[in-house]
């Protein structure tokens, strides 16, 4: 049986440690477009165009002085250029046995504790919080805590993996999420254009799956081209939010949730539209090069005022 309901279960939690320094950070703020200058709120005709990027290079994310460190760099810290160039740490979870080619990342959730360091350690924890019996899928719920070498909590992440195929075990069939968007215009659409090679540039975070480098690959996995990492756009969401919404100050996002309802190709625009109700964000991304083909959907974010 490709999943042991029981031993996924009572599995214990695992543990390993991360490691990151400045340079880790300044890639993955490049990966998300930092530097680039090219995004600004939907139908605003000012500000710098691509060529104006010595006027403001976005030096909090992409020089070391007074750097900061966007909260979603927790989803690969540990996994850059500091790792070496071995592979990425694999899923491997007790009582899961299951072709990878089948496992899909369905859903995040991150929320942070306090401000990330830009270089240090931190000790990973990871547990199956759930698994869901959704009959043509199985969901697993992985939960990751993350503390600093004191015992300070970091961040806590939730991620969703559907297991197309493994459903039918018998198991509860999980929460229903009621999402909606507001019945109203929302309060913000900003932009984020990406460039053609941004997933190649993404892709060293640590997550090198060819789907996000090789044409053959994507088209055998039925897309047309490579697509942009789910993550990557995860992230960009995350920088259009502080960079419009909260003065810059990454500190002021303490948590983003969203499920991956499509993908985008490199070079394609990231829309997010945000309704707010006060700390509390309402988010929705899609594609408008693809008549506004939805990217990520059950959107929410906390704020600090």
């Amino acid at each position: 049986m490709p999943i042991d309901v029981a031993t996924v279960l009572c599995a214990p939690p695992s543990t390993r440690e991360l490691r990151w320094t400045r340079r880790d950070v300044l890639l993955y703020h490049l990966s998300l477009g930092a530097g680039r200058n090219t995004r600004n709120t939907a139908g605003n005709t000012e500000g710098n165009a691509a060529g104006d990027i010595m006027a403001d290079p976005e030096p909090r994310y992409t020089f070391e002085r007074d750097l900061q460190v966007l909260p979603t760099f927790a989803m690969v810290a540990g996994q850059g250029v500091s790792a070496g160039d071995g592979p990425a740490p694999a899923m491997r979870l007790p009582g899961v046995d299951v072709d990878l080619r089948r496992i899909l990342h369905a859903g995040q959730s991150l929320t942070v504790h306090r401000a990330l360091p830009v270089a240090g350690t931190a000790t990973l924890t990871t547990r199956v919080a759930h698994l869901w019996d959704k009959g043509k899928a199985a969901v697993i719920v992985l939960e990751h805590t993350a503390a600093d070498p004191d015992g300070t909590p970091l961040w806590s992440t939730e991620m969703q993996i559907w297991a197309r195929g493994e459903g039918g075990f018998g198991g509860e069939p999980g929460p229903q999420q009621v999402w909606a968007a507001p019945g109203r215009e929302p309060d913000h659409v900003l932009d984020s254009p990406t460039t053609t090679d941004q997933a190649l540039l993404y892709r060293l975070n640590g997550d090198l799956n060819p789907l996000h480098a090789d044409p053959e690959f994507a088209r055998a996995a039925g897309f047309a081209s490579p697509i942009l990492h789910g993550l990557a756009s995860y992230g960009i969401v995350a920088k259009a939010v502080v960079d419009d919404l909260l003065d810059g100050d990454a500190v002021r996002l303490r948590s983003l949730s969203a499920r991956f309802a499509g993908s985008i190709h490199p070079g394609q625009t990231l829309r997010t539209s945000v309704w707010r109700d006060g700390d509390r964000l309402t988010l929705e991304a899609t594609c408008p090069e693809r008549d506004g083909a939805p990217v990520l959907s059950y959107a929410t974010a906390e704020i600090v005022s």
